[in-house]
């Protein structure tokens, strides 16, 4: 067991194969222990403390789930789709490690720079600077160089989220509260959500369809189209709610764009209505993404508007829940169909994916006085560490060892499933 493990690391190890196993192992495993050791923090009352950084506990919090957790499923992903996206080669290994090396480098200069100050700090930003940069330079030139360019836009989102980053270590470096950069790269990934689920929702909603329909003995008769319109509406509202939080924090102004982004999101959806595939496990778990998201702005309106005292209910609706479960998706997805394996198949799957929109829920509620906060806080973390402890359980042996179908880099495999 000890040689397995150990051979999971040398430079040849399939863990490096393609950029999304290394990365999506690292999210998974950030998932786990991010919510389990800040629920430990809150219910201990501090007892248990977190690591020290400008700004205090609940900037390392949001700082590392965004940063920690998101950052690298992101990098796995567009390691892994956007050469499938442009029709080049995968990655190299040797340019995964060094990517996953800037990843923990970030980590830990962030870790450590209450006790080290401003030179950990520095190297935190420059790592995490350099990490963006690296997926820019290799990156970049496949979607531009594509004849259509219909992903172009993942390079600008990344080029914003470069400087969002480099903003928030300005603002740490010179002592000043930093987490209106925080606020402004959640903005951010729920573009990219909306971005990454046009693309993915396609295949999975008209796989969905074509099940559909062959179970009714029928020729599939429907195709879903994720529209652009709509999607650059959901994506214009979002963006401009989040340029009115940054710069006008608590203006009425940023409640109507709120609730305009709502709007938006539900408007998307409207595309998935297209009868009972919708209810089969994969089009419903994408689909309860932009639910959650949705209902993030709303209740995040309705305070900004009528100081409802939802503002963090409907904060956390957007990344415990809308965050949380499309990551979950992607891990799921791309993770299988990469390594060579169809979509699962198993009860594990949707029992995740339930226990992340009840974890949602129960933070979201937590707000509520009559609830003991205490509780409700312990059974929402808890509900997102069974998630991602299940995703880990199922897909470590996959995705640290060799492919079974004897594909040696990316190539995808994908099967009609339940």
């Amino acid at each position: 067991m000890m040689k397995m493990q150990l051979r999971m690391y040398l430079p040849s190890a399939p863990v490096w194969m393609c950029g999304f196993r290394s990365f999506f192992l690292a999210s998974a495993g950030m998932a786990v222990a991010l919510l389990g050791w800040w629920v430990l923090f809150l219910l201990t009352g501090g007892a248990l403390p977190v690591p020290q950084v400008p700004g205090g506990p609940f900037i390392w919090h949001a700082h590392e789930l965004i940063f920690g957790f998101a950052l690298a499923a992101l990098a796995g992903f567009a390691l892994t789709a956007f050469p499938e996206f442009t029709d080049t080669p995968s990655i190299a290994p040797c340019t995964v490690r060094r990517l996953f090396g800037l990843w923990l480098l970030g980590r830990l200069g962030f870790w450590l720079s209450g006790l080290l100050g401003a030179p950990a700090l520095a190297l935190s930003g420059a790592a995490h600077l350099a990490l963006l940069g690296g997926l820019l330079y290799l990156l970049a030139p496949r979607l531009f160089a594509a004849p259509d360019r219909r992903h172009i836009s993942f390079a600008w989102a990344l080029l914003a989220l470069a400087g969002v980053v480099a903003g928030f270590y300005v603002d740490a470096l010179r002592d000043e509260p930093p987490g209106r950069w925080l606020h402004a790269a959640l903005g951010l990934f729920m573009i990219f959500i909306v971005l990454a689920m046009s693309r993915i929702s396609m295949r999975i909603m008209n796989d969905a369809l074509n099940e559909e329909a062959a179970r009714r003995g029928e020729a599939a008769d429907t195709v879903y189209r994720a529209r652009p319109p709509k999607r650059n509406l959901a994506i214009v509202c979002i963006a401009a709610y989040t340029a009115a939080e940054f710069f006008l924090p608590g203006n009425r102004l940023g409640g109507w764009l709120a609730l305009a982004a709502m709007a938006a999101l539900l408007h998307l959806q409207s595309d998935w209505h297209l009868g009972r595939a919708l209810l089969r496990r994969w089009p419903l778990i994408l689909f309860s993404v932009y639910c959650l998201m949705a209902a993030g702005y709303a209740l995040i309106g309705w305070d900004l508007l009528l100081a409802s005292g939802t503002f963090s209910a409907g904060r956390h609706l957007l990344t415990v829940g809308g965050l949380g479960i499309a990551v979950y998706a992607v891990l799921n997805i791309a993770g299988r169909i990469h390594s060579g394996h169809p979509l699962e198949r198993r009860a594990w799957v949707p029992i995740g994916a339930a226990a992340l929109v009840l974890g949602a829920l129960l933070r979201a509620a937590s707000a509520w006085p009559v609830l003991p906060a205490g509780v409700v806080w312990g059974a929402s973390g808890a509900c997102w560490a069974l998630a991602y402890a299940l995703w880990l359980w199922h897909m470590f042996p996959i995705l640290s060892t060799a492919r079974s179908d004897g594909g040696t880099e990316c190539e995808e495999i994908l099967t009609p499933q339940e």
